[in-house]
C-alpha cells in the first residue's frame, strides 16, 4: 500500500488571518470547479438518472443524512445504487466491526483484499458500475456549491458511525467533508478504517492549497485504476 502522506501545518493555518484567506482560497475553488464541473457533467447526469430508473422503481437521487463540519448534521445527495428501502441493518453492523477492528476482507477482480461489504445484494446492476467508477458520488457536486461540502476532505460520516468513534476521531470533523480526498487517492478500501480515519486527521490538522490540488489531480487516476475500488 501507498505510504500515508506526512502533512506539515502552515503559517497561513495557524494564524487566523492567513487561515480566513486560505478558506477563501478553498471555497472559491470549490465553486468555481464544482460548478462548472456540474455543468459539464450534465448529459452524463441525465443518463445514469435514466439508467437507474429503468433498472428498479424509486427514485435516482438517494438523500442520507452525514455529519459535516463539527459534527453538524446536513443532507448528502448521491446516485440511488441499492433497491428501494434497502435495509441499513447490514451496513451498520459491518460497520460497528470495521470501528472496532474485526475487519473482514473479500478479494478484488485483481487479487487485492479489499476491506468493503462482500455481495451485498442490495446492491443493483447498475448501482455496483457506478460504485466502481465512483459516478454514484457525482451528485455532490450540488452539496460543494451549497458549501455543505468541499471538493476534497474526509468522507462524511454517517451519525451511527460517529457514535461509536473513540475521542481522538472526533479531530476530522475540523473541516468539511470532501468528494474526495487523501483516504481516496492512497488505496481507499485497501486501507483499515482506522487508517482511513488516521488519514482524515492528518488533512484535517495539516492540509493546505498544494495538498488539495494535488489531490484533485490524482483523483482520476486513482478512479481509472480502480484502486481499492469495489
Amino acid at each position: 500500500m501507498d505510504a500515508m502522506p506526512t502533512v506539515a501545518v502552515t503559517d497561513e493555518q495557524t494564524e487566523p488571518g492567513g487561515r480566513s484567506a486560505t478558506l477563501l482560497v478553498y471555497r472559491s475553488l470549490d465553486l468555481l470547479i464544482a460548478g462548472i464541473g456540474f455543468i459539464a457533467c450534465l448529459p452524463l447526469l441525465a443518463l445514469i438518472c435514466v439508467a437507474i430508473r429503468l433498472e428498479s422503481d424509486g427514485p435516482a437521487i438517494f438523500r442520507q443524512q452525514r455529519l459535516g463540519r463539527d459534527k453538524q448534521p446536513f443532507t448528502v445527495h448521491k446516485f440511488r445504487t441499492m433497491i428501494l428501502e434497502a435495509d441499513p441493518t447490514v451496513h451498520r453492523e459491518y460497520v460497528e466491526q470495521l470501528i472496532a477492528g474485526k475487519e473482514t476482507t473479500h478479494a478484488d477482480d485483481s487479487g487485492r483484499d479489499l476491506y468493503k461489504l462482500a455481495a451485498d445484494d442490495r446492491v443493483t446492476r447498475v448501482g455496483r458500475l457506478l460504485r466502481r467508477t465512483s459516478l454514484d458520488e457525482l451528485p455532490q457536486m450540488f452539496d460543494v456549491v451549497r458549501g455543505n461540502m468541499s471538493l476534497v476532505g474526509p468522507r462524511p460520516v454517517i451519525p451511527y458511525e460517529a457514535e461509536l468513534y473513540p475521542p481522538s476521531y472526533d479531530r476530522r470533523f475540523a473541516v468539511k467533508p470532501g468528494m474526495t480526498g487523501v483516504w481516496q487517492v492512497n488505496g481507499r478500501s485497501e486501507r483499515t478504517y482506522r487508517e482511513m480515519v488516521e488519514l482524515d486527521i492528518a488533512w484535517a490538522e495539516g492540509h493546505s492549497v498544494l495538498l488539495y490540488l494535488s489531490v484533485l489531480v490524482r483523483t482520476p487516476w486513482a478512479l481509472l485504476a480502480r484502486r481499492g475500488a469495489a
